[in-house]
C-alpha cells in the first residue's frame, strides 16, 4: 500500500434533486422541433439529454437522448435519430455548444431530406418540452485522503455519482469529472486522475461505473 497523502482540499460529496416542469411548448414536426430547440431555455436542453441519460442509465447499449427517441419512434426518421443519438453528450462543457451541435445535425438532415418536413406526429405523440430545476444537496461525507474517499464512494447513492461524474462539466466548465479533478489537483495523483477522466460513461451503468472506479483506485493505492 502506498503512503497515504492528505489532500490539499477535502472532497465534499454532494448529490442533487431535480424538479421537472412542463413548459407548455410542443412540436409536431421536425422543423417545429428545430425552432424550439433553438429558443428554449438551456434547462430544457439539459432535461432532454443529460436527464434522459440518467433516467435510462440501466439500458445497454448507450441510450439516445429524447430528441433521437422522438424523431425515430414517432416520425420514423431513423437516420436522423441515429445521428442525434451518436452525439457524445458528455464531451460538451456547456449547454450552448451541445444545443448548437443538435441544431446543426437537424438542419443538415432537413437540407438533404426535404420529405421529412411533411411528417407530422399523431395526436398525443407530440414532443413536449420540459425543463429541469436542480437542487444541490451537500452530503455528510468528506474525504481527506484516497482510502477515506474509497470507503465513502462505495456507499454513496448513484445520484451522487451521477452528479459528480456527469454534471461537473456543465456546472463549472471542467474538462473532466469531479473525481478526476480531485485526484489530480488535491492529491497530485495524475495517474488515477487520467484514468478516471478517460472513462466512457456510455458503455456502462452507474453501478458498473462505480465498480470500475473502485477497481482503478484500489489498484493504484494498495
Amino acid at each position: 500500500m502506498q503512503e497515504l497523502i492528505k489532500a490539499k482540499e477535502p472532497f465534499m460529496f454532494r448529490t442533487r434533486l431535480h424538479l421537472t416542469e412542463l413548459t407548455g411548448l410542443r412540436a409536431t414536426t421536425i422543423s417545429g422541433l428545430l425552432e424550439l430547440i433553438k429558443t428554449v431555455p438551456g434547462s430544457c436542453i439539459y432535461h432532454h439529454t443529460h436527464r434522459f441519460l440518467q433516467q435510462h442509465q440501466y439500458l445497454s447499449p448507450e441510450p439516445p437522448n429524447d430528441f433521437a427517441y422522438w424523431v425515430t419512434g414517432v416520425l420514423g426518421e431513423a437516420e436522423l435519430g441515429e445521428r442525434l443519438a451518436s452525439i457524445d453528450t458528455i464531451r460538451f462543457s456547456n449547454i450552448r455548444s451541445l444545443r448548437e451541435t443538435i441544431v446543426a445535425v437537424v438542419e443538415e438532415h432537413l437540407k438533404r431530406n426535404s420529405l421529412a418536413l411533411l411528417k407530422f406526429a399523431k395526436d398525443g405523440e407530440e414532443f413536449h418540452f420540459m425543463k429541469s430545476q436542480s437542487f444541490v444537496i451537500p452530503l455528510p461525507h468528506v474525504a481527506h485522503e484516497a482510502v477515506e474517499f474509497l470507503d465513502i464512494f462505495k456507499k454513496i447513492t448513484i445520484d451522487s455519482i451521477y452528479y459528480h461524474m456527469f454534471e461537473a462539466k456543465l456546472r463549472i466548465g471542467h474538462t473532466s469529472n469531479d473525481f478526476s479533478a480531485w485526484f489530480e489537483h488535491s492529491l497530485n495523483n495524475k495517474k488515477i486522475a487520467e484514468m478516471l477522466s478517460q472513462l466512457d460513461p456510455y458503455t456502462r451503468t452507474l453501478e458498473d461505473l462505480r465498480k470500475t472506479i473502485i477497481r482503478i483506485i484500489e489498484k493504484n493505492i494498495f
